[in-house]
């Protein structure tokens, strides 16, 4: 967690803060003044506060793309109903008496409504606003799930590594500030209840806010450089990234720029079509099949690898390649406690069929979906396993749950250190339900045209980084706690690359 964190988080907030102000006003103002359109602004903001936040982003990414505008357009979009209905909720509030008085003065209504209800009005406007902003404190933890930046990075790593202490930190510096802000505000809004609105005191609150986002406008600008990629979400993407980054820029003039963490399925999405934002990534083969091409094994053609097949479909309808193999197969796997396989003689995944329904089975929600073959359901089905009780949990969760004993059995992937914390024993796929996950790098082919040299050099990093090496890899950075930069650069060193 650093400050560059911080002030990336807070320029979320104060940018979707002033566009909520300059959308919610004018939504207020006219739901006051039209009795037509009021019921249906306001249903339409209360119904935006009921779309779940994930889903909210994924909607807008369908037209923007991944990044801090669409987290940003998100949040505005929460903030608006506290701003829209305190906006009408004041205006409606202010004495008839005053407002029969500028009317009998010959007022039009508009400059009455803005010049002489507004201000009166403006310590209950001013209280939506403050609620506004301090919930898009925590609303833009989300960011992180879009490649939006802020600590929310920060938050979902440190629940998946059970890391306590950083969990704590980043939700302390969170309520810091909101409670920060919400003092500020609170104090500004007394000081406009007593002076009984009608003074241009009212605008300070709102230059302060347009100010601190000027001066935070450095951590929102868009990201520059030679070649372009996204940090992941996994320490393993992390660590293939910043090896990226350490080769090329120690063996070429290229820079390279890793930009905010981002799912895998938003990395390719990003990395796709004429408006990508960024050039490779690492990717694996199986994922491409199942998860970016909606393919499933018996679409392979008979006699080809997954790999070869996934690279030509790559190639001809996507116009990007994948470079050589890396070395680890980041498969999925069936992983049981220790004291789980001990009890029950557990090697193979088959010696589960005759124990299953005394066993719960628990893995993330993803894998619980029906889209593609490598599923909970067809998974049971292909092995005849009829387990007692399958438990859906969040992903960051779900090795503090098996640690906590929520459940017998799970799916992991075959290179992630935490398996190896949490001592999970590994159940071998005797049947071979699961496909290979060979990891290598996606890039564009235009990028290869571009840069001749990046083929050769990321090559050299083929074949160097088996399954094993990879589990200690990310068991340095997700349980020692070392950083991905020095653990990337170690390993480079070591394999006389650097």
């Amino acid at each position: 967690m650093t400050w560059s964190l911080i002030c990336e988080h807070l320029f979320l907030v104060l940018a979707a803060s002033l566009l909520s102000i300059a959308i919610g006003l004018p939504l207020g103002i006219w739901a006051y003044v039209s009795k037509t359109a009021r019921p249906i602004i306001l249903r339409a903001v209360d119904l935006l506060q009921t779309i779940p936040s994930l889903a909210l982003l994924g909607i807008i990414m369908v037209f923007l793309d991944p990044g801090k505008l669409t987290v940003i357009i998100g949040i505005t979009l929460y903030s608006l109903l506290p701003i829209v209905r305190n906006t009408c909720l004041g205006l409606q509030e202010v004495d008839p008496g005053v407002k029969e008085a500028a009317r009998g003065m010959g007022m039009s209504k508009p400059y009455r409504v803005l010049m002489v209800e507004f201000p009166l009005a403006f310590p209950t406007v001013f209280t939506g606003i403050r609620i506004a902003v301090v919930n898009a404190i925590g609303t833009a933890v989300f960011a992180a799930f879009v490649g939006g930046g802020g600590l929310g990075g920060v938050i979902t790593q440190a629940i998946r590594i059970s890391d306590m202490k950083l969990i704590l930190a980043a939700t302390g510096v969170l309520m810091v500030i909101a409670v920060v802000l919400d003092l500020l505000m609170g104090w500004f809004e007394n000081q406009m209840r007593k002076d009984k609105g009608g003074s241009r005191k009212m605008w300070v609150p709102v230059a302060a806010i347009l100010l601190a986002f000027c001066l935070l406008l450095p951590y929102g600008r868009g990201s520059s450089g030679d070649l372009m990629l996204y940090d992941g979400d996994y320490s393993e993407t992390q660590l293939m990234h910043h090896m990226v980054k350490m080769l090329v820029e120690d063996q070429t003039d290229l820079t390279v720029t890793i930009q905010d963490q981002m799912s895998q399925v938003n990395n390719f999405n990003a990395l796709n079509g004429n408006n990508h934002t960024c050039d490779l990534m690492i990717s694996y083969d199986g994922t491409l099949l199942t998860t970016f091409f909606h393919q499933d094994v018996t679409d392979v053609p008979e006699g080809m690898s997954i790999y070869d097949h996934v690279n030509q479909v790559a190639q001809e309808e996507y116009g990007m390649r994948l470079l050589e193999k890396l070395g680890f197969d980041n498969t999925y796997a069936i992983a049981v406690p220790q004291n789980i396989a001990d009890q029950y003689s557990l090697e193979t995944i088959s010696d589960l069929i005759p124990v299953a329904d005394q066993l719960t089975f628990g893995a993330e929600q993803g894998f619980f979906t029906l889209e593609g073959s490598m599923k909970y359901g067809p998974f049971t089905e292909f092995y005849g396993l009829n387990f007692h009780d399958p438990v859906s949990v969040d992903l960051g969760l779900k090795y503090t749950a098996v640690e906590n004993g929520s459940f017998d059995v799970t799916v992991v992937y075959a290179t992630d250190g935490l398996n190896r914390k949490v001592g999970l024993k590994i159940l071998e796929d005797d049947k071979s339900f699961f496909p290979d996950y060979n990891g290598a790098f996606l890039v564009r082919e235009d990028v290869l045209e571009q840069y001749p040299e990046l083929e050769g050099i990321l090559n050299q990093l083929a074949g160097r980084i088996p399954t094993e090496q990879m589990a200690e890899l990310t068991y340095q950075v997700d349980v020692v706690g070392r950083t991905v930069d020095d653990v990337a650069r170690e390993f480079l060193v070591s394999q006389g690359l650097l």
